[in-house]
């Protein structure tokens, strides 16, 4: 069991004060697809983006779990799952890959903005024809005359359409090498990027979604992270962060999802009594509190381990297959639970479900994982 101090304590709960706020309207902007600038503006007053931040770049100086235990509450406490996974992107897959293995003109460059959230940031790492599959990429980086010269197209880019920084993945080497790929910084207004149209998805639809394309887009060597050629070193490290911190709000959300229907459970009647008093009912809300919790622990063992530098592979592959599916079964659960009422969109127990959906997809599908974990052990 973990204990908490209570400076850590005290950064949960201000963001959990903001939870109502939000919240509010999130129904209506998941049926429009609206992300929310405002909420974005609460978020950047509650200091969230500067958690796991140098304090020299204007940040908390907060270690990864106790990111992990603030971001639990956001999930907790924020029923825009969207804006949620706007902002985890923003945070991890921009902010920590510059910090790790930028240069310190780099870092000075873009840290602070992104420690305030003056800016928000993206990653583009999916290809139409290279999803999980990080060697195969087809979008080129030539080196020329001090610049990284970029000509591809990325798909399903998180906040894409709302992006002023993203961080590009590229292929500068031998196709299929780890030694053959490039991690570089892109500013939205360099010339010969094209920002695609916002693409209408399932779930997560306040996190926005687009294309990007690069037509000889030139972008100085200076925004390469790392050295040329070091991409699948900071996108492994990325993608543990990624992993740890999107999917540990997942598990706030499960825990707020699961009191809510212990609620109804106790208050709803059927043939007289609860519906909770029936065992199937309270068997299928206990394994609610089961996958919770035992995700949450698995989470928090695998950050553990990666603050300790220690080889996490089998112990985040494991994490994100608990949470991912659990927060499925968790969410497929809660309709069920409610009937008719769950399967009515004014509830947000279907939005739940459909959010859920993403989670076996994104940072690595479940099949990668369960390959990710095989592969360990010789197979």
């Amino acid at each position: 069991m973990m204990h908490w101090s209570e400076d850590q304590r005290e950064l949960r709960a201000a963001i959990a004060a903001l939870g109502e706020r939000l919240g509010e309207g999130h129904l209506e902007r998941d049926r429009t697809g609206e992300f929310s600038h405002d909420n974005w503006k609460l978020l950047r007053e509650s200091d969230l983006f500067r958690l796991p931040f140098e304090e020299r770049w204007g940040g908390l100086g907060q270690s990864l779990t106790t990111t992990l235990y603030v971001l639990e509450g956001l999930g907790r406490a924020c029923r825009d799952a969207g804006l949620s996974f706007s902002a985890t992107t923003h945070m991890v897959s921009t902010g920590v890959p510059i910090q790790r293995f930028g240069s310190p003109a780099l870092k000075e460059r873009f840290l602070p903005a992104v420690c305030a959230g003056e800016v928000i940031g993206a990653h583009a790492i999916s290809e139409p024809e290279a999803g999980s599959d990080m060697l195969s990429l087809r979008t080129t980086g030539r080196v020329e005359d001090g610049h990284l010269v970029l000509n591809g197209g990325k798909a399903f880019v998180t906040n894409g359409p709302i992006a002023d920084v993203f961080v590009v993945y590229v292929s500068t080497g031998e196709r299929g090498s780890p030694f053959g790929i490039t991690a570089v910084v892109v500013e939205r207004d360099r010339p010969g990027l094209t920002v695609g149209t916002p693409m209408a998805k399932m779930g997560l639809r306040t996190s926005p979604l687009s294309e990007l394309f690069f037509d000889d887009c030139r972008v100085p060597l200076e925004n390469v992270i790392g050295r040329v050629g070091t991409g699948f070193v900071v996108f492994d490290h990325v993608m543990k962060w990624e992993v740890l911190c999107s999917f540990v709000v997942n598990v706030g959300e499960m825990r707020a999802r699961l009191e809510r229907v212990v609620d109804y459970a106790r208050t709803r009647e059927q043939f007289g009594r609860p519906i909770g008093s029936h065992q199937a009912v309270a068997h299928r809300i206990a394994r609610m509190r089961v996958a919770t919790d035992t995700a949450r622990t698995a989470l928090y063992e695998a950050a553990r381990k990666v603050e300790a530098g220690e080889d996490a592979t089998v112990e985040v592959a494991t994490a994100k297959l608990l949470a991912s599916e659990g927060n499925l079964a968790s969410a497929v659960a809660a309709v069920q639970t409610f009937g008719g009422y769950g399967y009515m969109a004014e509830y947000g127990l279907e939005q739940d479900l459909r959010n859920a959906v993403a989670g076996t997809i994104y940072s690595g599908t479940t099949d990668i994982q369960y390959s990710r974990i095989a592969t360990t052990m010789g197979l």
